[in-house]
C-alpha cells in the first residue's frame, strides 16, 4: 500500500490516509507540538484519549537536551517518551532561524550558540538527517532555511536555492526503513519561485511537501490568498503540510486550499496564558466577568473539562497560580482543534465542506466573549 491515498475531495478540501509504521492518520489532521518530547502539560494517556493520531517532537531542542544520541540508546522518541502512534520531527531550520542574532549561516550548514549554555554547534543537512535518524519518527523533515518576511526576491531566491541543495544533501543519508523523507517548499509570497522550488523537489522525490516560511511576517490575509492559490497545483498524490501555522482559522482555510496537514504551539502556549478556544472564538478565563460565572468554559464543547468544570474554577486556579489550570485549558484546545479536523473530513466525505466552513468561520469570527 502507498505511504498516502487520497479518499475524498469538497472543492480543494481532500481527506485522506497516510500509512506508517506506528498507525494510520487520518487527513486533514492537526498535530499537537512535544517540543522536547512532551505535549506540555499533558500525558501520554490524555493524548491518547483525545485521538491525537500524530505528534511533533523538535529537532533542535531534543539535539541539545537530552541529546539525539541518548534517546537512540534508549530505543528511539517512541519508546523514550512512551508514544506508540506516529510521531514527526521537524529539521531544526525553523529553531535556527528564530536565532538568527546568534547563528552563521553558510553553504555547508548553520553554526548557531545554544540558547541553554552558550556552547556553539553546526547542523547541516547531513547532521539534521542523523539527527533525525536516531531519534526514529515516522516522518522527517529536510533541513531548510527559513527568511523571514518581509524580504526582496533576490533574498528568497537565494534562500530558496539554498534550501534544494541542502535537500538534494539531504537526501543522500539513509534513514530507518520506516522513516518518511518531506521536502520543505520554500519562495515567500512568489508564485514563481514557489513554483521552482516545488519542481526542483518533485525531481528529487519526496514522501510528502510542506510549505515552510509562511506566517514569519507577512499579513494573514496574504498568507490565505497565497495558500489558495498554490496548493491547489501541489502533488496530489502525497501528502501537503503547512508547517507552524497556526489559528484555527488559519488551519480552517488551509484545509479549504487543499493542505492536509497542521501543527502550531498556539493552543498550548495560549493555554498558559489563561486562552480558551471556544466555537465562539477565544475566551480569556483571566476576565473578572468569569469570577462567579457557572458555565463551562465552552457551552458547545463535549471534552471532560467543559463537562465537568465552571469557568468561576478555572478562573480561581489560574490566577492562584495552579498547574491544573493549564492542564485544563491545554486539554481542551487540543480537543478543539481536533474536533475541528475531524468535522471538516466528515464534511469532507459528505462533500460538504463549504457549508461547514461558513458555519465554522461565522461562529468562530463572532468573538463572543470579547
Amino acid at each position: 500500500m502507498s505511504f498516502f491515498q487520497l479518499e475524498a475531495q469538497s472543492g480543494e478540501a481532500r481527506a485522506g490516509r497516510i500509512y506508517t509504521d506506528h498507525g494510520v492518520i487520518e487527513t486533514p489532521i492537526f498535530m499537537p507540538v512535544g517540543t522536547r518530547a512532551s505535549v506540555k502539560t499533558l500525558w501520554q494517556e490524555d493524548l491518547e484519549k483525545l485521538n491525537a493520531q500524530i505528534i511533533l517532537g523538535n529537532t533542535y531542542h531534543l539535539y541539545l537536551k537530552p541529546g539525539h544520541e541518548l534517546i537512540e540508546r534508549m530505543g528511539g522518541l517512541h519508546k523514550f517518551m512512551s508514544w506508540p502512534r506516529p510521531i514527526l520531527t521537524d529539521s531544526g531550520g525553523y529553531q535556527v532561524f528564530s536565532l538568527s542574532d546568534i547563528n552563521k549561516l553558510t553553504e555547508e550548514g548553520v553554526t548557531f550558540q545554544s540558547h541553554i549554555d552558550g556552547s556553539r554547534h553546526l547542523i547541516t543537512p547531513e547532521k539534521s538527517m542523523e539527527i533525525q535518524r536516531a531519534l526514529g519518527s515516522d516522518i522527517v523533515m529536510a533541513f531548510d532555511e527559513c527568511p523571514k518576511l518581509p524580504a526582496t526576491k533576490e533574498t528568497l531566491r537565494t534562500s530558496m536555492e539554498l534550501t534544494h541543495r541542502w535537500a538534494r544533501r539531504c537526501k543522500t543519508v539513509k534513514l530507518q526503513d520506516h522513516q518518511h523523507l518531506f521536502g520543505i517548499i520554500q519562495g515567500g509570497l512568489h508564485y514563481d519561485l514557489r513554483m521552482e522550488s516545488m519542481q526542483g523537489l518533485i525531481e528529487l522525490g519526496f514522501d510528502g511537501y510542506a510549505l515552510g516560511g509562511l506566517s514569519v511576517g507577512e499579513k494573514n490575509e496574504e498568507m490565505v490568498e497565497f495558500c489558495r492559490k498554490f496548493v491547489p497545483a501541489m502533488p496530489k498524490d502525497k501528502p501537503r503540510y503547512l508547517m507552524g501555522v497556526g489559528k484555527p482559522l488559519d488551519v480552517l482555510n488551509g484545509i479549504k486550499s487543499g493542505l492536509d496537514m497542521f501543527d502550531c504551539v498556539l493552543p498550548t502556549r495560549n493555554a498558559r496564558n489563561g486562552q480558551f478556544l471556544t466555537t465562539h472564538g477565544p475566551l480569556n478565563i483571566k476576565k473578572a466577568r468569569f469570577i462567579e460565572d457557572q458555565l463551562p468554559p465552552d457551552p458547545e464543547c463535549s471534552c471532560q473539562v467543559c463537562g465537568r468544570y465552571s469557568r468561576s474554577y478555572i478562573r480561581h486556579l489560574f490566577n492562584v497560580g495552579e498547574y491544573l489550570a493549564g492542564q485544563l485549558i491545554t486539554y481542551h484546545n487540543i480537543h478543539f482543534y481536533l474536533e475541528m479536523v475531524k468535522e471538516a473530513r466528515k464534511a469532507i466525505f459528505s462533500a460538504s465542506f463549504d457549508e461547514y466552513y461558513l458555519k465554522f468561520y461565522n461562529n468562530y469570527s463572532s468573538n463572543r466573549w470579547e
